[in-house]
């Protein structure tokens, strides 16, 4: 639902660095649509803002504030003050992304992001948006491509057909034993022992014992029940 806005965006600024807030203040200050009503230093004083009965539409702030960075947002939140959060901060983990915005915030930007961006989540969330930046966007999905590929590149156990013995051999593979010591722990002959371990590599188009050991790690083949020799 989007919000209707009459005139400027109202924007409370909270930024324990002097530097860094003037330097926010001074890029929204000169954007037609954005006022800032109040720049302080810490997240008590945001607090003090809003009980006093500050009119504000977004508040910047970041999670390293004086009283708790999770527990500010979720504050603001409860509180029904009708205030937006945007999460300004240099933590990147997914953790803290994944935190805020469970918490109530409605924007998270790191604080290499540009000026461009950041005026384009201030007035996303305005109207009732939410955002992530680029940045983290990118991050996550570059982590969702790794993990579709590596589902991608692991098989269905059952679709290997491995029989009991072979089972038997991989696993007394994975122990590293040799093939000289699975003949002799199954009673088989070495060629014997040499020909299921060669079966295998082919069945799982693994290059040597290692990378079957490998392969067989990645899709589970050492939890795998097998079919009946």
């Amino acid at each position: 639902m989007l919000r209707e806005t009459i005139g400027k965006t109202k924007i409370l600024l909270a930024e324990n660095h002097l530097v860094v807030r003037d330097g926010i203040k001074l890029l929204l200050d000169n954007e037609d649509n954005l006022e800032v009503v109040a720049d302080v230093c810490c997240g008590r004083e945001i607090l003090d803002l809003i009980a006093a009965g500050v009119e504000a539409d977004i508040l910047i702030t970041d999670l390293n504030m004086d009283n708790g960075g999770f527990r500010f947002i979720k504050d603001i939140h409860e509180k029904n003050t009708g205030i937006y959060v945007i999460i300004l901060t240099m933590l990147y983990d997914e953790h803290y992304v994944a935190q805020s915005f469970r918490n109530g915030a409605r924007g998270y930007l790191v604080k290499n992001v540009n000026a461009e961006e950041m005026l384009f989540c201030i007035n996303h969330v305005a109207k009732g948006g939410r955002y992530l930046c680029e940045e983290l966007t990118m991050k996550l999905v570059d982590k969702l491509i790794h993990q579709e590929d590596a589902r991608a590149f692991r098989m269905d156990p059952t679709e290997l057909l491995l029989t009991t013995r072979e089972m038997e051999v991989l696993t007394l593979l994975a122990d590293g034993l040799t093939n000289l010591e699975i003949s002799e722990k199954l009673f088989l002959s070495k060629r014997t022992v040499e020909g299921h371990r060669q079966s295998l590599i082919d069945k799982t188009k693994s290059k040597n014992t290692p990378a079957l050991i490998k392969f067989a790690i990645q899709n589970g083949l050492l939890q795998y029940s097998p079919l009946s020799e």
